[in-house]
């Protein structure tokens, strides 16, 4: 069965839209699998490994670009949130992209998030990779190598069952959540008591001394929004995962509005805590901040376990992006936009085709880090940067759109919304077009990653030609 709008009058609160990509899915997602997922979306390697550099570079101002991504972030997801409560689907954004915007607006979703997810993928094998090299046993492995095994070992559990990437990401959440409030009491606590690390005795006096919150200006905080974005990437994770829920109405609102919270109290508190603990200057790109800290106390093993959390977070994420982007290409091929196998599911009603499709970029990553081991990690997150700002715009544009039937009175909207729409959704938007004016600003890089642009659109609009035939095939016996 394909999408389909009927003629019938919808009840007040329901969707007339019906998407085939939502069919065949087990509901073996609970409420505790959600609320750690939502967790785990908010928590992940752009907090363990890219707030090292990033704080090297903007000094504890980092905590006020996190604070502000975090804002628009959390926009995001509560737009997302209102339209899973209109219909959930496991097609997401891509799915309402196609109710509210046609089959080029959802191509466009899909590919956009599937740029951002691939590309994620090399940079958390090259994340799991690095970390692993903190280990004197894994030293000698090349780089490649341990990404190769990341990989292997997190695409084998994906594709089992969604209940066992829920209770993986259940225990992978657990994990970090656990890590950040250890690291948060133990901070707090050698801050109160002027507890010297590294003859640093930690406090305000830590900021003050090295430069104050802005040690290199405030152009070097506005540098860094396009990797603090990312640190957000995984924040639209749970509206994928509502598709795959029993009761999504009463277990989304929560663990969206927790997020909120959650952002304040791990990245801002987290940076904050960091930047009193040590110099700005004693962090770096190559290291995890909160390894740093515990390797420099000196106490015996802490900074290996502290390693091994951060590796969990890597995995994590990975373990995020092969299923989420799984069910994103399964919902596109089966309208059409994506290759036929990318819809095919296994007995365990896992769509198996999208998630190897994913993980096929996953080796290509490995290629990268056996090329350019130093630059792999920075080349992708840029490139994910694209996808993920491509990605949240869609969702406001779903969301805008929403919005504007809603008020034709073509649809209802449900008692959860987003606050201040329009306004909300028009100020996010203009957010993400100045992180791209900021990369081209920021040159190197970023600067390439911006120059990408018409490159993406043209392979964009050179795609859709090849696919249209198939889309409007499948689309005609609806129409």
């Amino acid at each position: 069965m394909s999408d389909r709008t009927l003629t019938e009058a919808p009840a007040p609160a329901s969707s007339r839209h019906v998407d085939a990509g939502d069919e065949g899915y087990s509901k073996d997602l609970k409420s505790r699998h959600i609320n750690m997922i939502a967790i785990g979306g908010a928590i992940g390697t752009g907090l363990f490994l890219g707030a090292g550099g990033r704080l090297a570079g903007a000094g504890p101002s980092l905590a006020i670009a996190y604070a502000v991504c975090g804002v628009f972030a959390f926009f995001v997801v509560r737009a997302l949130g209102e339209l899973v409560l209109y219909r959930p689907s496991s097609g997401a954004f891509v799915s309402y992209a196609r109710e509210f915007m046609g089959e080029k607006g959802a191509y466009t979703a899909g590919w956009l998030y599937f740029l951002n997810w691939s590309t994620t993928t090399v940079a958390d094998i090259t994340a799991a990779a690095v970390f692993a090299h903190y280990w004197s046993a894994f030293t000698d492995v090349p780089q490649w190598v341990l990404a190769f095994i990341a990989l292997a070992i997190v695409l084998t559990a994906n594709l089992i069952s969604v209940k066992y990437f829920g209770e993986m990401e259940f225990w992978f959440s657990i994990v970090k959540v656990s890590a950040l409030v250890i690291f948060m009491v133990v901070a707090i606590y050698l801050v109160a008591t002027s507890h010297p690390i590294d003859g640093h005795t930690p406090g305000l006096a830590t900021i003050t001394d090295n430069g104050g919150l802005f040690p290199s200006g405030v152009i070097p905080m506005l540098m860094v929004v396009q990797g603090v974005v990312f640190a957000y990437a995984s924040v639209e994770l749970c509206g994928v995962a509502a598709g795959e829920t029993e009761n999504p109405e009463k277990i989304m609102p929560k663990a969206i509005n927790s997020i909120m919270w959650r952002v304040g109290v791990f990245y801002v508190g987290s940076v904050v805590l960091l930047a009193m603990l040590l110099p700005y200057t004693a962090y770096s790109a190559d290291q995890s901040p909160f390894v740093t800290v515990f390797d420099k106390l000196g106490i015996p093993g802490t900074a290996g376990i502290m390693n091994l959390v951060v590796l969990t977070a890597a995995l994590s994420s990975l373990n995020s992006g092969l299923y989420s982007t799984g069910r994103i290409l399964r919902s596109m091929a089966l309208s059409g936009s994506a290759p036929r196998f990318t819809g095919v599911m296994n007995k365990g009603k896992v769509p198996y085709g999208g998630v190897l499709f994913t993980a096929a970029f996953g080796v290509a990553g490995v290629g990268l880090n056996y090329w350019m081991p130093g630059e792999a990690f920075e080349i992708v997150l840029n490139l994910a940067s694209i996808g993920i700002l491509g990605t949240w715009g869609m969702v406001m544009l779903c969301s805008l759109f929403f919005w504007h039937r809603s008020r034709a009175g073509l649809v209802s909207r449900p008692s959860y919304r987003l606050p201040w729409a329009p306004y909300t959704q028009i100020v996010t938007l203009l957010f993400l077009a100045t992180v791209l004016v900021l990369m081209w600003s920021d040159g190197g890089v970023g600067r390439t990653t911006v120059m990408f642009l018409p490159v993406i659109a043209a392979a964009l609009v050179g795609g859709w030609f090849l696919v249209r035939g198939r889309v409007a095939a499948l689309s005609a016996p609806r129409d």
